[in-house]
């Protein structure tokens, strides 16, 4: 018998959007959503994934929010921003701690937007930068 998977938590878009405007309080930029859909759909591409995928893991999902936010540009302004920090949220509340240099996460990220990075290039730097919370 299959052994079943305990579900992650996942983020709400009351929570996302509260990220995003903390951020952009704090470090500038234009407020709003640019694409209500693309949003949403980029906030659902991780759960799609755990439904859909036997083979997801929470680095993977973590870099899916990332992927989906970053690349698809749903608000007008930090989409970067708000990708890295949704990731780092998501990995936070299930139990892994992410471990990278300020500089690398740039290059990283920067990597990501110019579509250097993949999102399965991202999966796997985010499993060898997280270990999981005891």
């Amino acid at each position: 018998m299959a052994r079943r998977r305990s579900e992650p938590t996942w983020l709400s878009r009351v929570v996302v959007d509260a990220i995003h405007d903390e951020q952009l309080r704090e470090h500038g930029g234009l407020p709003g959503v640019r694409d209500e859909n693309v949003l949403e759909s980029a906030l659902a591409r991780p759960q799609q994934k755990w439904h859909y995928s036997d083979r997801t893991d929470v680095p993977m999902l973590a870099a899916a929010y990332a992927f989906g936010l970053v690349k698809n540009h749903p608000y007008r302004d930090g989409d970067k921003r708000i990708g890295f920090l949704a990731m780092a949220t998501f990995l936070g509340v299930n139990g892994y701690e992410l471990s990278a240099a300020d500089a690398e996460v740039v290059a990283e990220f920067l990597g990501l937007a110019e579509g250097r990075v993949s999102e399965q290039a991202l999966a796997d730097w985010i499993r060898e930068h997280t270990s999981k919370r005891r």
